[in-house]
């Protein structure tokens, strides 16, 4: 179940990352617009790829998960679920981009780099799912059996990369507590008055990771060939 649960959370990062990234650049009417979804795309496979590699292969894509089964490295029952687990993943991505896109709009600049959003709700939901997916990468990429050794820093970097490509037009992209404070205070305001959200959005964010990666990386101890 454990590998299916991944397929199904990278899948949903894909589709909400890369449809996310086109929705709030504005579309793919530039060449700088089609560069930065392309990189959005390919930067959530990157970021998946160090986060539940280990655990499922990261297919997150039906069509590569009928070439394993064709291919003959993988049986038709896994092949299956595989697929089941990332369309409900696709499903979920885009349940979450609609809350985001029908509850938000684009936030403004502010003089100190404070963060700001013009949606306390569509901000906190934004600034949960964006720690989430950062913080599981982290765990996943510094796993002692799983991770990504020498390599877990550019795959935290990249992944931090993404979440600002999606996340800038949302909330200005916290996802770190401590890199909010400073300027909201200087900034005072609108920023002040909203600076608890970058404060419990990214800590919840990662509590679900953290409780997520505990439950793939439970094997360790008393959940082998789950």
């Amino acid at each position: 179940m454990k590998k299916y649960l991944a397929e199904m959370i990278g899948t949903m990062v894909l589709v909400l990352m890369g449809c996310g990234s086109a929705v709030f650049i504005g579309g793919c009417g530039t060449p700088a617009q089609v560069l930065t979804v392309a990189c959005a795309f390919g930067l959530s496979v990157v970021a998946m790829a160090y986060a539940i590699g280990g655990i499922s292969g990261c297919h997150i894509n039906p069509a590569i998960t009928l070439g394993v089964w064709i291919s003959g490295r993988m049986n038709g029952k896994d092949a299956l679920c595989y697929m089941l687990f990332q369309v409900i993943g696709a499903f979920i991505g885009s349940v979450i981009l609609y809350a985001l896109t029908s509850t938000i709009d684009m936030t403004y600049a502010t003089e100190t780099g404070a963060n700001v959003t013009n949606s306390v709700s569509g901000g906190l939901i934004a600034e949960i799912v964006f720690t989430f997916i950062f913080v599981l990468v982290v765990l996943g990429s510094t796993d002692s059996e799983k991770g990504a050794g020498n390599m877990a820093g550019l795959a935290i970097g990249l992944t931090l990369v993404l979440v600002h490509i999606v996340c800038i037009p949302i909330t200005g992209t916290s996802v770190n507590p401590a890199r909010s404070i400073a300027p909201a205070v200087f900034e005072g305001g609108k920023a002040l008055s909203q600076l608890w959200i970058f404060i419990v959005g990214p800590f919840i964010g990662a509590a679900i990771a953290a409780l997520v990666w505990k439950f793939f990386g439970c094997n360790k101890c008393c959940c082998k060939n789950q």
